[in-house]
């Protein structure tokens, strides 16, 4: 369900379950969790993407597999209940986007740090619609990025925002042209890789 490929020095994170629009069960999240706890471990590594397979990046938690007792984790302490969510990695991670990055998938889009996303990709939460609340930090995470007024609009409504709009907001920091986010997205992680790291990582630990 999750693939983990290292090029040089980046790993590329991805989730693939087509079946499932790339939503995310238990055992998902816990193969996303190891996959960036070993990211932070390997000193060879410097930067993280992380994306979708099949033109989607996440289409939220997996509420099929909670119906068949395949749920994911919501407890107070420990993992979030899409994986990584409450880690606080040194090292840069840049989420790629093509598609949809919905409920829990905009939650884990905005756990990175740095966001590339498909002119056509829509992100939004979702899951306002089914009466099921932000729990892996977007309620946190999205008035950080860019100020409560843009951040409540879309957790109040639960309304979907299209590329353009997204990068207005200050949602995403880069656009692509269809199908080309993961290779923008590549091309900025190897930036960030070549540049000095330890003030890198220590400004970034403190932001």
């Amino acid at each position: 369900a999750v693939h983990v490929e290292i090029e040089d020095s980046v790993q590329i994170v991805t989730i693939d379950r087509p079946e499932r629009r790339n939503a995310v069960d238990q055992t998902t999240a816990t193969e996303l969790l190891e996959a960036f706890e070993a990211f932070e471990a390997d000193d060879d590594l410097r930067v993280a993407i992380l994306t979708g397979a099949n033109g989607t990046f996440c289409a939220g938690a997996d509420l099929k597999a909670i119906s068949e007792g395949g749920g994911n984790r919501v407890e107070l302490d420990g993992p979030g209940p899409m994986g990584p969510t409450r880690l606080d990695l040194a090292k840069p991670v840049i989420a790629a986007i093509e598609g949809f990055a919905v409920a829990g998938g905009i939650e884990l889009a905005v756990w990175c740090d740095l966001r590339v996303a498909a002119t056509d990709a829509t992100l939004g939460v979702y899951w306002r619609r089914w009466g099921v609340p932000l729990v892996d930090g977007g309620t946190i995470r999205l008035p950080r990025l860019f100020g409560a007024s843009h951040a409540n609009d879309l957790i109040l409504t639960g309304r979907g925002v299209g590329g353009d709009e997204a990068l207005r907001m200050g949602l995403v920091n880069r656009l692509s042209n269809p199908g080309e986010a993961l290779a923008d997205a590549n091309v900025l992680a190897r930036e960030l890789a070549d540049l000095p790291p330890i003030c890198m990582r220590n400004d970034l630990r403190s932001s």
